[in-house]
C-alpha cells in the first residue's frame, strides 16, 4: 500500500467552508477500522453516517466493483440497463413493494418522493395538495426536503420556504387525525421510521400501524424515508417491517451501495405509476457502477446473516452502553434500534466529538445532544464492547466535568 497523502500545510483553501470539520483526513481502512494520514487508527462507529454497510475495503465487494469499473462506470438512461432491473428486482422482492427509481443520494430521494405525492393529488383533482411532516424530521437540504425538515436552525436563512406542508409531532396519532378532520388538501403522510439527525427517535411500532390505517381511510400515501435507519441497520431489511406495515413510497439511499453513492424511490401499486415518461430523471441515477454496488451489498448482507448481526451486536451495543452509563447524572436515554443507536444527554456535547476521535473513535453528535452510533453491519461483539469501554469514560469524564 503506498504511504498516505498528507495533510496540506493550509487545509481545504479552496474547498468552500459549509462543514466543521476536524483537523485530520483519513486514509484508508479495513473491517471497522480506519487510519488517518498520519497513521492513528480509528475504531468507526459512524460508518461514513450510516453508509459503510460492509465496512471498508470488503473482500468481495472491491473486486466486485473493480471487475465495474472495468466493463462500464456510466451509459445513460436513454438505454436499458440490466443492473438496474437486477436491484429493483431484489429491493421489491425484500420490501413487498412493486417498483423503483433510482437515483445518487437520499436528498434525491426524498424529493423524488415529494414530487409523486404532488403528482398524486394533483392526480385525484387537487390544485395544492399538502403533506404532514413531522417535528424534528431531516429529510435534505434542497428546498423542498428543506421545507419538508422540521428543524428552524437548518432552515435558517434560505426562505421563503416551500409550502404545502402541515407539521406535527411524533408519535401522535390525535394530532394526524385532527389534520385529517380539518384539511381535506393532505395526501400524503412523510415520515422517518427512525429520525436520525433529529435524535435517534422512533416512531413506535403501533403509531406506525395507526398511521397506515389512517392513510388508507383517507386515500393518502403513506411515505417513510428509510434512507438512513433502512438496508437492515435495524435487524430487518427496512425498520418499519417491525410493525408489520408496507408503505406506498419508500426513499432509500446511504447503506445501499456501501459507499458508492445510490439511492432509490421503491413504490407500492398506489403509486408506482404516479409518474410517467419526462415526469422525473436523473443523469447518474442508476448508472452500472450503482447498480453492481447495490446488487453487491445486498448478496453479501444476505450470504453473512448482516441482519441477523445487527440486532444481536446492536442489542450487545445497546445493553453494554445501558450498563455502564446507570446512574450517571446527566444520561438522559440511550435508545434505538440494532446498530442505530442514539445516548442522549441533558446539555449539548458537540466536544464529544473531538475527544471521541483523539481516543481512537469516531461518531458524531447529532440534535447539539444526542452521540449518535452507527456502524458497520459487520462489527463483531468485540468491536461493540471496545466501543462501550472506550466512550463511556468519555461520557462520564464529560458530564461530571459540566456538573
Amino acid at each position: 500500500m503506498n504511504a498516505p497523502d498528507k495533510l496540506p500545510a493550509s487545509p481545504e483553501p479552496h474547498v468552500m467552508a459549509t462543514y466543521g470539520r476536524l483537523p485530520m483526513a483519513l486514509a484508508y481502512g479495513r473491517g471497522c477500522w480506519l487510519w488517518d494520514t498520519d497513521g492513528k487508527k480509528y475504531l468507526d462507529g459512524l460508518g461514513g453516517i450510516a453508509v459503510n454497510t460492509l465496512g471498508h475495503a470488503h473482500p468481495q465487494l472491491v473486486p466486485a466493483l473493480q471487475d465495474q469499473v472495468s466493463k462500464l462506470i456510466h451509459s445513460s438512461n436513454y438505454y436499458q440497463v440490466p443492473l438496474q432491473e437486477k436491484l429493483a428486482a431484489k429491493l421489491t422482492e425484500l420490501s413487498g413493494l412493486t417498483n423503483v427509481f433510482f437515483c445518487s443520494t437520499g436528498l434525491e430521494a426524498n424529493e423524488g418522493a415529494l414530487k409523486i405525492a404532488r403528482k398524486y393529488g394533483h392526480d385525484k383533482g387537487i390544485d395544492r395538495p399538502e403533506i404532514i411532516v413531522y417535528e424534528k424530521a431531516f429529510h435534505g437540504r434542497s428546498i423542498a426536503t428543506l421545507s419538508a425538515t422540521g428543524n428552524p436552525k437548518v432552515q435558517a436563512g434560505f426562505g421563503p420556504l416551500v409550502e404545502g406542508f402541515v407539521r406535527v409531532p411524533l408519535n401522535d396519532v390525535v394530532a394526524i387525525e385532527a389534520v385529517a378532520r380539518t384539511n381535506k388538501n393532505v395526501v400524503a403522510v412523510f415520515l422517518e421510521v427512525i429520525q436520525g439527525e433529529g435524535g435517534i427517535n422512533p416512531a413506535k411500532a403501533e403509531y406506525l400501524r395507526e398511521v397506515r390505517r389512517i392513510c388508507d381511510e383517507h386515500d393518502w400515501l403513506l411515505m417513510l424515508d428509510e434512507v438512513q435507519c433502512g438496508m437492515g441497520r435495524t435487524g430487518k431489511w427496512f425498520a418499519h417491517q417491525w410493525a408489520g406495515i408496507k408503505p406506498d413510497v419508500m426513499p432509500l439511499a446511504k447503506g445501499l451501495g456501501s459507499g458508492v453513492p445510490v439511492g432509490a424511490i421503491v413504490c407500492g401499486p398506489k403509486a408506482a405509476k404516479v409518474l410517467g415518461a419526462g415526469n422525473h430523471g436523473s443523469t447518474f441515477g442508476g448508472n452500472p457502477l450503482a447498480m453492481r454496488a447495490g446488487v453487491e451489498t445486498i448478496r453479501i448482507m444476505e450470504e453473512d446473516k448482516l441482519l441477523e448481526n445487527a440486532a444481536t451486536v446492536g442489542a450487545a451495543l445497546k445493553a453494554g452502553l445501558e450498563r455502564e452509563l446507570a446512574g450517571v447524572a446527566g444520561l438522559v436515554e440511550v435508545r434505538g434500534m440494532g446498530l442505530m443507536l442514539g445516548i442522549e444527554l441533558d446539555r449539548p456535547c458537540g466536544e464529544l466529538l473531538g475527544q471521541a476521535a483523539e481516543a481512537g473513535l469516531m461518531l458524531s453528535v447529532t440534535a447539539e445532544r444526542v452521540i449518535r452510533l452507527v456502524p458497520p453491519l459487520i462489527l463483531s461483539a468485540d468491536e461493540a464492547a471496545q466501543i462501550v469501554s472506550i466512550l463511556c469514560p468519555l461520557i462520564k469524564k464529560f458530564l461530571s466535568a459540566k456538573t
